[in-house]
């Protein structure tokens, strides 16, 4: 029994594509997105933080499920998970930071603990929280909620950073995007001429990549008289859509590889 489990193990395949440069430029176009098509579900259609959230998790759900359930790398399938992680965490850091009252920095902290205990409980139950790692079931669970998690994080870092009201340090969007892309250019630096694990800079790159998209898609929908550019969330939305899907189509999507497992 444990040699055909052994065996099953040996033989499975990644559901997550490789890390390469399309892989951020997707990611950053879906941050972006999310924060746009979040805020027009949210603010646009006026149903709320709450009823919002609730849609959006449904869809989560629903689309983890179903992406665990293959039993191969569908790239639309991920991206679209990745999307409804992205709109999830937007309506959940809001409903939080500004229906529930805690602030940008309470909902910072409150949302970096829930990572940090994603990350810490993943590596204990499976020794390692690399995405080389993820082939099993309960490893796409960790994942994904490591992920969705991630995007929260990244919603109200952006939030903290660019606004001024609820205690935020009021950069500003443009500023707000050049801290953040400043912070992910150093992680490239610490990738290329450095020795740091490479698992901590994705995750690193992960997390920044999401306020970079946050403020971005502020910048363009947010009315001008709180530094926006005022642009239609529903036209932003489909635009950013339509580029993630050519770029799916265009940019060759191939599985990660997974990592050799210890005899």
């Amino acid at each position: 029994m444990k040699s055909d489990a052994r065996s099953l193990l040996d033989h499975a395949v990644s559901k997550i594509p490789q890390v390469t440069l399309g892989f951020w430029i997707i990611k950053i176009a879906a941050t972006t997105l999310g924060e746009t098509g979040g805020d027009w579900v949210t603010m646009s259609l006026n149903l709320g933080y709450l009823i919002g959230t609730a849609i959006f998790a449904l869809i989560f759900v629903g689309l983890i499920s179903a992406q665990i359930k293959a039993d191969r790398f569908h790239p639309f399938l991920y991206w679209a998970t990745i999307i409804a992680t992205t709109t999830l965490g937007t309506t959940l850091a809001d409903f939080f930071d500004r229906s529930v009252g805690v602030g940008y920095a309470g909902g910072v902290v409150i949302v970096m603990a829930l990572l940090l205990a994603s990350l810490a409980v993943w590596y204990k139950v499976e020794g390692t929280v690399s995405v080389e790692s993820v082939s099993t079931p309960r490893a796409e669970w960790f994942y994904w909620i490591t992920i969705m998690l991630s995007q929260t994080l990244g919603t109200a870092l952006g939030d903290w950073a660019a606004d001024k009201d609820l205690g935020g340090l009021g950069l500003g969007y443009e500023y707000g995007a050049l801290i953040f892309g400043a912070g992910l250019v150093f992680v490239v630096a610490l990738y290329f001429w450095t020795s740091v694990s490479r698992t901590l800079l994705f995750w690193a790159a992960f997390i920044l990549t999401r306020p970079l998209g946050a403020t971005l898609g502020d910048l363009l929908d947010k009315p001008l008289a709180q530094g926006g550019l005022q642009i239609s969330r529903s036209y932003v939305s489909l635009i950013l859509l339509g580029f993630i899907v050519l770029c799916v189509m265009l940019i060759p999507q191939r599985p990660a590889s997974l990592a050799p497992r210890p005899r």
